[in-house]
Order: structure tokens, then C-alpha cells, then sequence
């Protein structure tokens, strides 16, 4: 970690307000310990076996036909900064020429503020299922952030191999939810798009961001959903876990992550994970899985809240 040359690459932006992406890519990287890929044979095979068995369990529990990507990508740190400001470019391509009122200043505030979020992430993300919203390639991605996964077992006292199973799990959940929803790729690149379209006018994108978090909030409440039926071991204390360690952290870091969403991606889980335990209780894991097969059944704001809306709006599959 240099957080001097972090600076450095910060104060060097250029760009007329936009962010100069290969800067905080530097600036990042130095502000980050990349950490270990120094991986045994057994942990890497482990790696391949956990994707697997989810992906066997996941679709017997689900009824979910859907691929996993070809090749799980073991990273580190700085191999997931890459890749997420490679994503992030794409999606806020619009915004590359669209300056503030002092240039000179803005680009590199906004490199600053985009190298020091992802530096923070860096550290935290665990894995990632990667749908490749903005890109062509019409592939998708699996990441596993294998110096996080040893971190965060030793963090939270639970053993590495229980820990690093469920975190495929979770993330192999989400594979299957874009494999059961075709339209969900398209529907959340949109809604990014036109967030970024209304922010390049000075507008607040109100009704796309709505809309996003409400698809994203059935995305993670129904990976939750998924991972509670699939995984073969008991799990709550591992959630209960990572729900403290959430919760856990100073001032700064609870700070930090208001600043970069984490909240609203923590009430995210929350709020779906009880709206699906309403919704599996009275019509099963297959009752649950409407949602995705159309975009008009995802829930609204107000069924969130009261599920009971949502059974009576979405009909059972077959129209029962």
C-alpha cells in the first residue's frame, strides 16, 4: 500500500470534471493492499467444488435451468479494482465530458472520490456474480475475492472452508436469478443509464432510481431466499455474523459506507429477505420464483411492505 503515490496519481487527473479512470485506477491500487493469491491446490479445487455443489443445489431447489459462468476467477485485490472501474466506465461513459463548474477542480475531486469508494470495496467485497450490464460480450462473470474470504473467516472466527462454501453459494444465487429472468440484464442496465442520461442534464433521477432499487432489493431478498433452502449446512450463524460485522465499525467507516450506498444495500437484503419469507410461506420457493417471469411482477413499493399485495396482484404459475 502507498497511500503517497495515491495521492499523487489524484493530484495528476485530467479531464474537464469528468474522472481520469486510469488515475484512480493507480490511486486505488496504492491506496490498497492487493493481498495473497499464493492459493494451495486443495483451496483452489475447493474453490471449483463449492461452485459446483451450488450450482447442482441451486437448481434443485429452485427449478431454475441456468448456466455458471465457464471459469470461476480467483482474484485479489487489485484484480477487482480493475474490473470494477472497467465496468464503472462503461456505465458512466455519458458523464466523461460533463464538467463542474471549476474543471481543474472537479476532475480530480470526482477521480479522488471514485478511486478512494473502490479502494474501500476492495477490501470488503467478498465475491461477486457479474452480469456484465454494460458490455457487449454478452458473457457473464464469478469473482472471489480470495484474500477478503481469508480475512473475513479469520475476522468472524468461522472456518475457512464453511466460510468460502457459503460464499459461492450466495453468489451462484445470483446466477440463477439472471438465468430465470432473461430481461433483468436489460432492465437494470436501463435504469443505470437513464439515472446517468438525467444526471448529465442536473436532474434527479427519481423515478429510474425507484425502480432500480426496488429490483435490486427483490434481487438480494431472493438470493437470500435461495440460499436458505440450498445451502447444505446450517447458515444463521454466519449470517447473524456478517450482519454484525455490517453493523460493526467506527464512526468513519459508518460514515464511509452512507457515503457509498452500503445502507441502502444493507435495507436492500432486509426488506427482500421478508418480503420472500412471506411470499415462500404461503406459495413455496416456485410461488416466489413469479417475480422473475416478468418484469411487472416485481414488487412494487407498497407490496414490499405488505407482501399480502403481492399475492393478490401476481397470479400462481398456471393461473391458479
Amino acid at each position: 500500500m502507498n497511500p503517497i503515490g495515491g495521492v499523487k496519481a489524484i493530484l495528476g487527473a485530467t479531464g474537464d470534471g469528468g474522472v481520469d479512470w486510469p488515475a484512480a485506477g493507480d490511486a486505488a491500487r496504492d491506496l490498497t493492499d492487493s493481498g495473497t493469491l499464493e492459493i494451495s491446490a486443495p483451496v483452489r479445487e475447493g474453490y471449483a467444488r463449492d461452485i459446483k455443489a451450488a450450482h447442482r443445489e441451486v437448481s434443485a431447489v429452485s427449478g431454475i435451468e441456468f448456466a455458471v459462468p465457464r471459469t470461476l476467477e480467483v482474484q485479489n485485490r487489485h484484480h477487482w479494482i480493475d474490473g470494477t472501474l472497467e465496468t464503472l466506465e462503461l456505465g458512466f461513459e455519458p458523464l466523461a465530458n460533463v464538467g463542474g463548474s471549476v474543471p481543474a477542480v472537479t476532475g480530480p475531486v470526482n477521480t479522488a472520490s471514485v478511486a478512494g469508494s473502490v479502494a474501500y470495496l476492495s477490501r470488503r467485497v467478498l465475491g461477486q456474480y457479474d452480469p456484465h450490464l454494460f458490455s457487449d460480450a454478452g458473457d457473464h462473470g464469478l469473482y472471489i475475492v480470495h484474500p477478503n474470504i481469508v480475512a473475513g473467516a479469520t475476522e468472524l472466527s468461522v472456518d475457512f472452508d464453511r466460510f468460502r462454501r457459503w460464499i459461492a453459494f450466495h453468489e451462484v444465487t445470483h446466477a440463477a436469478e439472471f438465468g430465470a429472468a432473461p430481461w433483468l440484464r436489460g432492465y437494470l442496465s436501463d435504469r443505470v443509464q437513464a439515472i446517468v442520461a438525467e444526471l448529465t442534464h442536473s436532474s434527479v433521477p427519481r423515478q429510474p432510481y425507484r425502480e432500480l432499487n426496488r429490483a435490486m432489493t427483490a434481487v438480494e431478498g431472493y438470493a437470500e431466499l435461495l440460499m436458505d433452502e440450498a445451502f447444505d449446512e446450517q447458515s444463521a450463524d454466519l449470517r447473524r455474523k456478517l450482519d454484525d460485522r455490517r453493523d460493526s465499525g467506527g464512526p468513519f467507516a459508518r460514515l464511509i459506507g452512507r457515503l457509498l450506498g452500503l445502507e441502502i444495500k444493507r435495507e436492500q437484503y432486509e426488506r427482500g429477505r421478508a418480503f420472500f419469507e412471506v411470499i415462500e410461506s404461503q406459495r413455496g420457493v416456485a410461488g416466489a420464483s413469479r417475480v422473475w417471469d416478468d418484469p411487472s411482477y416485481l414488487p412494487r413499493s407498497a407490496e414490499l411492505e405488505t407482501p399480502r399485495r403481492w399475492l393478490d396482484r401476481v397470479p400462481q404459475a398456471g393461473g391458479a
